[in-house]
């Protein structure tokens, strides 16, 4: 939308969103890996926002919710008390990417009793292919993640997951740029508002699968 021919950046999440921060938007990596102008997918949260004062942190775009693929004959719907959604989990195996707030609420949430059947992968992607092959029954991630991983894939029923123990359950993504960028977000916020009001953002989501939600 702004003329501008994207040059995208991958890279691997570091400890917290206070690294990620400092590696991909002002600071750059000491490997050498120099900052983006703009990181996609940020938590538009005043706590993250109040703790990162070299970044500034705008246009919430979608709002992400923790989500579980699961075979619906061997898991029970992700809802109410963990105690009782989850207790399937002490006979069967689920998939979650290590260091992320699955991993660390499945391993902690019933006392530990989980912690034996929480299987850790590198990825989304890795998860889901033990899905298909049936070496784990359920994958606990954002949604998003595991929309996009399994689209078209009818197999498994993919819940939002309102567990009561679980929190935060959902958080608004928007944009990251350097604080002293005002222009650049300024300039990136107008777009998206064009690109939402004209349907671009929905079908991007529609595309790959993933359900667009902005609340």
């Amino acid at each position: 939308k702004l003329g501008l021919a994207p040059e995208v950046v991958g890279f691997n999440a570091d400890e917290d969103m206070n690294d990620d921060l400092r590696n991909m938007v002002w600071k750059g990596h000491y490997l050498g890996t120099q900052p983006a102008d703009v990181m996609m997918h940020v938590p538009v949260d005043p706590y993250l926002a109040k703790a990162n004062d070299k970044v500034r942190i705008f246009a919430p775009y979608h709002y992400e919710v923790m989500g579980m693929a699961r075979v619906a004959s061997r898991v029970p719907v992700p809802a109410g008390s963990a105690a009782v959604a989850l207790e399937v989990f002490t006979r069967e195996k689920i998939g979650v990417e290590g260091e992320t707030l699955a991993d660390s609420f499945l391993l902690g949430v019933l006392r530990g009793r989980l912690k034996e059947n929480v299987v850790h992968f590198r990825s989304i992607a890795e998860a889901a292919k033990a899905l298909r092959e049936d070496s784990i029954v359920a994958i606990m991630a954002p949604r998003g993640e595991l929309e996009g991983a399994l689209t078209g894939d009818t197999r498994y029923v993919i819940d939002e997951a309102k567990l009561g123990e679980l929190n935060p359950k959902g958080w608004p993504v928007g944009m990251a740029v350097k604080a002293e960028a005002a222009d650049l977000a300024t300039a990136l916020s107008g777009a998206l508002i064009e690109l939402q009001k004209d349907g671009t953002v929905a079908a991007i989501f529609k595309k790959y699968g993933v359900t667009l939600q902005t609340h």
